[in-house]
């Protein structure tokens, strides 16, 4: 049985947590991390913000040439000297992916499934700094890492949003907080979505947004549809081998419609295919990274290495799901890429999407199993599990 890291949850159980905070009500969770100090520092965050394929953003409040300014990276050492002394924040996504020790984090939030996980936002701001009032519409848990941060939130949820009209940020306009709070390292904030909320930094500040995902309706047949569009035969077309002379030519007859209908519902009744799917679209990257091992990993190295002390990591946790399936097979999916594992081999997909370090001890029973050697490195290959060698 997997087991997780301590809770960041304070006295509440995760089934507490779930049943009466999780998409309900906001909490505050005073010393979550009893002890956190920030892996990254300040510098460290602006060298990831310069990186070509790292995703960040500078909000300036002041000092730009126009109220919330907005700028996206990748940025440069001069663009950070010419920033104000107060009144801006710089915001780098995806930072899980880049730090192993900001990826270590999520461990602690596993009793989320994987597929809702989106990454670790992490957000620096001298004193004064902020994105302004704003609604998120996902589930997010504000961990502070540096500094002190004041938040303040109103309780009740926004239906439609009124925002300040003309600015590059989604400012709410009449944003009225109903509590605040000053945050130090190892508080954590648990928001629902649509809860309004504002946060300035009371000195030089780094928040750690460990976000969440919760695809929509456009998103999930924007998705669906487009993958039914390129697998669907394009030679396939509309057929009456039957049709007789109609009585009133202008009329569409029931017996069209039922053969549209037809055509169009019989793509929504494989279940099976929607269920793959899914798998594939909610594991993919979400903004478009993946990087690769500098080498091409053989199944029998790949063995030697983790008999030798090397530990497989996974290089994010949101790209990696399963489904089982009736037959005792499984579907594992890892960076947007399906592999199907027959029943001998279901076995895998829950440990390589578990919670148990991917090393020597976990994976002893298995170091001669060749099917699963051959997929540990292709997963290893395609970047979705990393290696790391003993020190």
């Amino acid at each position: 049985m997997s087991v997780l890291p301590s809770s960041p949850l304070g006295t509440l159980t995760v089934e507490q947590f779930l049943a009466e905070y999780w998409q309900k009500k906001p909490l505050l969770i005073r010393g979550a991390l009893p002890g956190f100090t920030s892996p990254l520092s300040p510098q460290d965050l602006a060298g990831l913000a310069c990186e070509e394929e790292v995703i960040s953003r500078l909000v300036l409040e002041r000092g730009g040439d126009y109220p919330w300014q907005l700028h996206y990276g990748p940025f440069t050492p001069e663009d950070f000297e010419a920033l104000p002394e107060t009144h801006w924040s710089l915001l780098v996504q995806e930072v899980d992916r880049y730090v192993p020790e900001v990826a270590a984090l999520l461990e602690h939030f596993r009793f989320v499934p994987n597929w809702r996980i989106d990454d670790v936002m992490i957000s620096f701001a001298p004193k004064h700094g902020g994105v302004g009032p704003h609604v998120d519409n996902y589930d997010v848990f504000l961990l502070q890492g540096l500094g002190h941060r004041r938040w303040q939130i109103h309780h009740t949820p926004v239906e439609e949003e009124h925002l300040v009209p003309d600015l590059d940020v989604r400012i709410l306009a009449d944003f009225e907080p109903d509590a605040e709070w000053v945050l130090a390292p190892g508080d954590l904030l648990y928001l629902p979505p649509r809860i309004p909320h504002n946060g300035i930094a009371e000195d030089d500040c780094m928040t750690y947004s460990i976000g969440f995902r919760a695809p929509s309706t456009v998103e999930l047949l924007e998705g669906f549809l487009s993958h039914v569009i390129e697998h669907t035969d394009p030679g396939r077309r509309y057929a009456d081998p039957d049709l007789r002379p109609p009585a009133e030519p202008g009329a569409i007859s029931p017996e069209a419609l039922a053969r549209i209908r037809s055509m169009i519902t019989e793509i929504f009744q494989d279940e099976q295919a929607i269920d793959r799917w899914f798998g594939r679209f909610m594991t993919e990257p979400k903004r478009g990274f993946q990087p690769g091992p500098d080498d091409v990993w053989d199944p029998a190295e790949l063995a030697d290495a983790l008999r030798e002390g090397a530990t497989l990591h996974r290089y994010a946790i949101a790209q990696l799901a399963f489904i089982r399936h009736a037959d005792g097979s499984a579907s594992l999916f890892a960076g947007g890429a399906e592999h199907r594992l027959p029943a001998d081999l279901a076995f895998a997909a829950p440990l390589i999407t578990g919670t148990e370090p991917l090393d020597a001890r976990t994976l002893a029973p298995h170091l001669d199993h060749e099917a699963l050697l051959d997929l540990l490195a292709t997963l290893v290959n395609d970047g979705a599990l990393l290696v790391s060698h003993p020190a």
